[in-house]
């Protein structure tokens, strides 16, 4: 067994899932005997030899506790016992109600908001503004008088005033991670919006949405007691706060009556902040664009199209990318050409800022938020790439086009496996089983040079190094043998071995399967190494485009020369020059 696979074996031994991690938190694991035993109580209250909750003798009236009634009883010679253990039914349910309410409102417009923004952003802020701007108590009461004295309605009402509190924090949650990058490799490997929501941005919300609820589950709590409390609610019913009210008004005489709702109350919402607690940390500890909204995209416009070569499975044409709208728009890349045949590495050459990214995302559909595709023609294998919707886009992705980052590593989501990343995109686009997906996925890393794909198919991504990473994003990235790749920079966070292995990969991978590929670099050593034609790019302009020797040797752009000036040093021109067996010396 390799030193890798050694690592990455002892780490998966030693690091405790998610149950043991909760297991060995003594306050969340208090929290859940506390609030299991509560809740079985209320549940095992119609089982249990106790007297009915509502049966009024008055001849038993305020009794101290004894074996027929162990809590004692109330001014009506209820049993203080029965009435606490049936009103946790109604508390307990009351809260779960105005808690699910609250989250089948505000989670889903939350996502929703967050992920896409724009005009239903806009929207939803002004409604949950409106929401926050109620009085509370005064809607309540309304509800009371148009309704009646019943306990769910007014629950369920204070669930949607419970909401924006949901709302506000998956919404915060999606902006901050909507664009990583690992969120915007599941975009590029075909996914559709729904499925990125709910198996990648969900994860980031749960933390929140897990202590967020925990709180508003209490504040459920305290607040149906104190409506029960104040007799808004049925006051027929056995309820916790309606007990306090009893215990209220007859405090002088028995003040144990106010004791036993009021320590059932303390104790259920401690025990739920605190297991919302435990619970987030036992999930988040592991150890160690589309088109933006700032004004509606116009259609491509062709301008003056030059002619394309017959042969071309790429086909750019006075491409412009812009970002804003009217006199606001500033555009970035212009008038851009180019052409990749099949099996034709073509590189994009050029510094930091001179459009070489926008180019490339403009192809794959996922310009930055506020990013437009202003003017031109994108034409894949026939296909116009600008006049499609979203949908289709998607479906291109992944298996016509494939897209292999820069950072491999921001590109895995931390909080999957290795093996279900890759084998998600290979389920859902190419409806294949799970074992079926499963073998596929370990003969990719097996071909892209994992030593030992098993372990790094269980692995997670701060399991592996950085080149284990990159080769893992090439495997996905050519698990559906798309037509042409996009690779941005993807030797730049490597060291030099290993770009020099990535790059053989790469190479090897693309002559197999006549696959062409758009390699973005900014590295003239990698496209003397890989590349067939060059076009080097400038202020967001294509400045000269040839091919490899002639870009190298005899360049004619004052700015290439300036680039290959800056890189190469003045050294000598790599050639490729046949591997031949040496002489005998004897």
């Amino acid at each position: 067994m390799s030193q890798t696979t050694t690592i990455v074996a002892a780490a998966r031994r030693t690091r405790p899932g998610a149950f043991h991690r909760f297991l060995r938190n003594p306050l969340g694991v208090s929290a859940s005997i506390v609030l299991l035993i509560i809740i079985l109580g209320a549940a095992a209250a119609p089982f249990l030899p106790l007297p009915d909750p509502s049966l009024v003798e008055l001849r038993q009236a305020m009794q101290d506790p004894s074996a027929a009634h162990l809590l004692g009883t109330d001014a009506s010679g209820r049993d203080v016992l029965s009435r606490l253990l049936w009103g946790a039914q109604i508390n307990l349910a009351g809260a779960a109600l105005a808690l699910v309410v609250a989250l089948v409102v505000g989670l889903p417009t939350g996502l929703i908001a967050g992920y896409y923004g724009g005009r239903f952003d806009a929207v939803a802020n002004w409604v949950n503004n409106l929401n926050m701007a109620l009085p509370g108590i005064v809607l309540l009461l309304a509800v009371r008088a148009v309704a009646g004295p019943s306990v769910w309605v007014s629950m369920a009402v204070f669930g949607v005033l419970l909401a924006p509190g949901v709302f506000r924090i998956v919404r915060a949650a999606v902006q901050s991670v909507r664009g990583e990058l690992y969120v915007d490799a599941a975009r590029v490997a075909g996914l559709g919006d729904g499925r990125i929501i709910g198996r990648h941005v969900l994860t980031v919300v749960r933390a929140p949405v897990i202590i967020q609820s925990a709180r508003l589950a209490s504040i459920a709590i305290s607040v149906q007691a104190g409506l029960e409390f104040l007799g808004i609610t049925d006051s027929s019913v056995p309820s916790w706060g309606g007990m306090l009210n009893e215990g209220f008004r007859r405090i002088f005489v028995s003040p144990t009556l106010v004791l036993w709702p009021s320590l059932a109350i303390g104790l259920t919402t401690m025990a739920l902040i605190l297991l919302g607690n435990a619970m987030r940390d036992a999930l988040e500890d592991r150890g160690g664009g589309k088109a933006g909204k700032a004004g509606r995209p116009t259609p491509a416009e062709p301008g003056v199209i030059a002619a394309r070569p017959e042969e071309a499975l790429l086909s750019v044409r006075d491409l412009e990318v812009s970002y804003g709208v009217g006199d606001d728009q500033n555009t970035v890349v212009h008038h851009v050409s180019l052409d990749v045949a099949p099996g034709e590495v073509l590189g994009l050459v050029g510094e930091s800022g001179s459009g070489k990214t926008q180019t490339a995302f403009s192809v794959l559909g996922l310009l930055p938020e506020g990013g437009w595709v202003s003017r031109g023609s994108i034409l894949l294998d026939g296909v116009e790439l600008t006049q499609l919707d979203a949908s289709r886009r998607r479906q291109l992705r992944g298996f016509d086009i494939a897209y292999v980052p820069q950072e491999p590593l921001s590109n895995l989501d931390p909080s999957f496996r290795i093996g279900r990343q890759l084998t998600e995109p290979l389920r859902a686009r190419l409806k294949m089983s799970r074992s079926q997906a499963r073998k596929h996925a370990l003969d990719l890393l097996a071909r892209v040079g994992i030593p030992d794909p098993e372990a790094t198919f269980r692995a997670y991504p701060h399991e592996i190094s950085g080149g284990m990473a990159q080769r893992v994003l090439i495997a996905g990235a050519v698990a559906g043998k798309p037509k042409l790749l996009i690779a941005d920079e993807p030797t730049t966070a490597l060291d030099v071995t290993v770009q020099a292995e990535v790059l053989d990969l790469l190479r090897d991978l693309q002559r197999e399967s006549n696959m062409a590929v758009l390699l973005v670099t900014h590295n003239f050593g990698v496209v003397a190494d890989i590349c067939d034609r060059v076009a080097v790019m400038q202020h967001g302009r294509i400045v000269e485009t040839a091919d490899v020797d002639t870009i190298l040797r005899r360049p004619v752009e004052a700015y290439t020369k300036t680039l290959l000036a800056s890189m190469l040093d003045e050294g000598p021109v790599r050639t490729y020059v046949p591997a031949t067996s040496e002489e005998d010396p004897s």
